[in-house]
């Protein structure tokens, strides 16, 4: 089943409830850093932007909408350049988005610099729509190793949340979890 709103803000209820219990501080700790991932997968993205070749040519308006340790949610309004010559959504975006919604979600668990590929997979559903359509894109990232981390992704058409696309994405980290500006201990999922 999605998500039914914007995790943070459910977060930081409990966290205005918690301010009127007797709960242990690292509770309240775990809370708050749940809470404040968006701002720090946004730092990582901003990275991307400002340094990748591909993605501010191609997705340079993906939204981040939400993330937790372990978890990003984002939007995309498809454009010409992100089409086929059918006018449909291309596979290769889709495929592009597997990787950096993947990298994404390593960025979520307090990773700065998240590595590089080892693999890649996507399966294709349904059409992910045409020029104009807003698709939604959850990542998650399930493991993170010292040497690898695994990632998985799901595309869902806007309108009606319908899942048309879903791959995994797994990224070798050893030499990246070495980044200085990684917050490793913060974003402990």
């Amino acid at each position: 089943m999605p998500h039914s709103g914007p995790l943070h803000l459910i977060l930081l209820f409990a966290l205005k409830l918690f301010r009127n219990l007797d709960i242990s501080r690292a509770i309240r700790a775990k809370v708050l850093v749940m809470a404040s991932a968006l701002p720090f997968v946004k730092r990582v993205w901003s990275s991307f932007l400002a340094t990748s070749g591909l993605e501010p040519i191609l997705i340079p308006r993906l939204k981040l909408l939400d993330a937790v340790p372990g978890y990003v949610k984002m939007e995309l309004t498809i454009e010409k350049s992100h089409t086929n010559r059918l006018q449909i959504l291309h596979g290769g975006t889709v495929a592009s988005l597997v990787d950096l919604a993947g990298s994404l979600a390593v960025s979520s668990r307090g990773m700065y610099s998240t590595g590089v590929s080892t693999d890649l997979n996507v399966t294709y559903i349904s059409s992910g729509g045409k020029v104009g359509d807003k698709i939604f894109i959850e990542s998650k990232c399930h493991k993170l190793g010292r040497n690898l981390a695994f990632t998985s992704v799901e595309f869902f058409k806007s309108h009606k949340y319908e899942l048309f696309a879903r791959g995994t994405h797994t990224k070798y980290i050893a030499a990246a979890i070495k980044d200085e500006n990684n917050r490793l201990e913060e974003y402990k999922a």
